[in-house]
């Protein structure tokens, strides 16, 4: 899952992986939590909501490059 994060963002954008107590998992992009294991029912992501995630580093990054470029 990482991998697939850091792909889409690459080095443009902070992205934080944090092991939280008894294998509870959270998500940080730019500072901002996008997954956290506890909150949605201490279940690992399946694939579909890992490229859920996957999108929003991606619209991140975008939007990390559109400020750029103004």
């Amino acid at each position: 899952m990482v991998n697939e994060f850091v792909d889409a963002g690459g080095n443009k954008v902070s992205i934080s992986v944090k092991p939280g107590v008894s294998g509870v998992l959270q998500v940080y992009v730019d500072g901002d939590k996008i997954y956290d294991k506890a909150e949605e029912g201490n279940e690992t992501p399946h694939l579909n909501r890992v490229k859920e995630l996957k999108a929003i580093v991606k619209d991140r990054l975008e939007s990390v490059m559109a400020a750029a470029a103004d």
